[in-house]
């Protein structure tokens, strides 16, 4: 596995759920291509995660570690309520769903950002 290739999947998922949760904002209502790019996102930051974490010798218990377990949790919930929203049909929850979105995009950003942060400390 070469260094880089943990980092670009976990920026894929940045732009996947990004894609999905901003547009659903924008259009105001949850669509099936919205879900599709939810799920992306969940794939590429778990799949980018599990090589991190490999690479990291296991799960550290630091505000990073746990940050993105929650926000792992978070992102499947996410998905899989947005999956049975659009099963179900209904239409007050396709049109409000964009604020869980935002909610649980905004808890992803912090495992995200962490490193950084912690490297400038």
């Amino acid at each position: 596995m070469t260094f880089d290739l943990p980092f670009i999947i976990i920026n894929l998922a940045l732009v996947f759920y990004s894609i999905g949760v901003w547009s659903e904002r924008f259009s105001g209502q949850l669509k099936p291509w919205h879900l599709a790019f939810f799920w992306l996102g969940i794939i590429c930051d778990t799949w980018g995660t599990g090589l991190m974490l490999e690479m990291a010798g296991g799960l550290t218990f630091d505000i990073h570690g746990v940050s993105g377990l929650i926000a792992i949790v978070l992102m499947l919930i996410h998905a899989v309520w947005a999956t049975a929203v659009l099963i179900k049909k209904d239409v007050h929850l396709i049109h409000t769903f964009h604020k869980f979105s935002v909610g649980v995009w905004v808890i992803w950003l912090i495992p995200y950002f962490s490193p950084m942060f912690f490297a400038l400390a």
